[in-house]
């Protein structure tokens, strides 16, 4: 009596090869499993199944989990890379007028923010001739206008990166651009002693490149940078 192969040789050979072939396809155990308890019937509880259907519920969220991490990952090291880039373009400058024209154009548009501010705090009302010529780029606030922008006039601290979604705010800083600003980050700046703080604003339309929830390593140590610039700057010009 002869047998009658019920799956081609080919096939049957290979598998026989390599059975891993066949135990890491999930789609092909899964039909396999399925097979099974079919053959056995509705009344018939299979402990083996159901374990191995919660095996695999479990592999699946830890793929998930896996493919979140790397995603992250990468999202990080880009953000890394990008304000790596921003702060050798504001080593570039061999002027203070080119810092700040780098500052609202090739700096802006790599942390890709739609509109970039410095705000120095003094006595006087920015009516300075040498003030306007630097351009909409840098404004002048009175003394505590850092703090009181920052905290939005409530008794709370003020930290050293502030980063929230905005909506009709901050026209006395982004001037005709206040109406577009939808989040921003708010960088208090520490000009050295016997000078009044600055704050370093970046505005975006986008509602959601700046959030509360969001970490602020890279902006402090990009806030870090510009004040030893600043000082840089000012110091020279004194």
């Amino acid at each position: 009596m002869t047998t009658k192969l019920l799956m081609d040789t080919l096939v049957r050979d290979r598998i026989i090869a390599d059975p891993d072939l066949l135990l890491e396809d999930q789609d092909i155990m899964r039909a396999l499993v399925a097979a099974n308890e079919k053959s056995m019937g509705g009344n018939i509880v299979d402990l083996r199944g159901i374990a191995m259907e919660r095996l695999e519920s479990r592999l699946d969220r830890l793929e998930d989990t896996h493919r979140s991490v790397i995603a992250a990952a990468y999202e990080n090291l880009a953000g890394t890379n990008q304000v790596h880039r921003a702060v050798l373009r504001l080593m570039d400058a061999t002027r203070f007028e080119t810092f700040l024209r780098d500052l609202a154009g090739d700096v802006a548009d790599t942390l890709r923010v739609d509109v970039m501010r410095l705000v120095l705090e003094s006595e006087s009302d920015g009516s300075d001739p040498a003030i306007r010529q630097l351009g909409e780029v840098l404004s002048v606030g009175k003394p505590g206008f850092c703090d009181s922008y920052i905290s939005r006039d409530r008794d709370i601290p003020v930290r050293a990166v502030t980063l929230r979604q905005v909506q009709t705010h901050g026209e006395e800083v982004y001037g005709d651009k206040a109406d577009y600003v939808r989040s921003e980050a708010c960088l208090k700046l520490d000009l050295g002693t016997g000078r009044l703080p600055g704050m370093l604003v970046m505005g975006s339309e986008d509602p959601h490149l700046f959030t509360p929830q969001q970490g602020t390593d890279l902006l402090t140590f990009f806030a870090g940078v510009f004040e030893r610039s600043m000082r840089r700057w000012l110091s020279a010009g004194t």
